[in-house]
């Protein structure tokens, strides 16, 4: 796996958070927090670079949610110093789907609630003109496990060059609280459920795969050397798959 300065890290993504606002004519910031690693340690991030004054948290949890994710999310507020508000998304996501879709399977219903957290978000962000930082890592982005104008949908990644792995190392030397930093990572948006568990496959191994893929630029006969060929072949379906969440819509070319 790569090595990296950690501290350096940090500092890059400050002076990239400011660089952005700045280039968007904005000073505040706000991010839904779920209670979980990735958007605890963006929260921590954006207090460093505008302060925290200028950053809002914004819990959005489903009345399914487990409440310890709601209770670590307000830690992790409480501990940067930040404002935040928590808006009970359940009469929302309900509505729709008792009235218009009663059949929905728990994928839909999942990704439903992801984009009402972002509908939330992006009217807060109007009240209180700032931006939204996304919360995506570079393992999730990669093999697309988000949902499309869910929580993929912000206005910049400012740890969407770190894998998870690296976010957990950032985690630590922030000082976030130890809940965060030890539980088992979980988009919470069904009983149950957990990341590793949902994608088939652990974030170390993942990491691992990921790296020497793409950046060490490996052979498949290397890498299945290394790892398995089922493994690879599994994390390149993932990013093939996904391939339309990391771009923009395509339109037509001109003739």
């Amino acid at each position: 796996m790569r090595v990296i300065n950690l501290n350096e890290q940090v500092e890059l993504i400050v002076k990239f958070i400011q660089a952005q606002l700045s280039s968007a004519g904005f000073s505040k910031l706000i991010v839904g927090l779920s209670g979980g690693i990735d958007s605890s340690v963006t929260a921590a991030i954006c207090v460093k670079a505008v302060g925290k004054e200028n950053v809002f948290g914004v819990m959005l949890p489903y009345r399914k949610s487990h409440p310890n994710s709601l209770n670590d999310a307000v830690k992790v507020a409480e501990v940067l110093g930040i404002k935040h508000e928590l808006i009970d998304i359940s009469p929302m996501v309900d509505t729709y789907f008792e009235k218009y879709t009663t059949d929905a399977d728990i994928l839909r219903k999942g990704n439903r609630m992801a984009r009402e957290r972002m509908c939330v978000l992006y009217d807060l962000s109007a009240k209180y003109k700032a931006l939204v930082a996304g919360t995506g890592n570079l393992s999730e982005l990669m093999i697309g496990y988000c949902t499309q104008y869910g929580d993929s949908a912000c206005a910049f990644e400012p740890i969407g060059h770190l894998y998870k792995t690296e976010v957990y190392k950032i985690a630590g030397i922030l000082e976030l609280p130890q809940n965060v930093i030890s539980k088992k990572p979980t988009a919470d948006l069904w009983e149950g459920q957990t990341d590793e568990d949902e994608m088939g496959i652990t974030y170390s191994e993942l990491d691992e795969i990921l790296y020497n893929m793409l950046e060490m630029k490996k052979d498949e006969i290397k890498l299945i050397s290394i790892f398995s060929k089922e493994r690879i072949e599994k994390v390149k379906r993932m990013i093939k798959k996904s391939e339309f969440k990391r771009r923009m819509p395509p339109t037509p070319k001109m003739i």
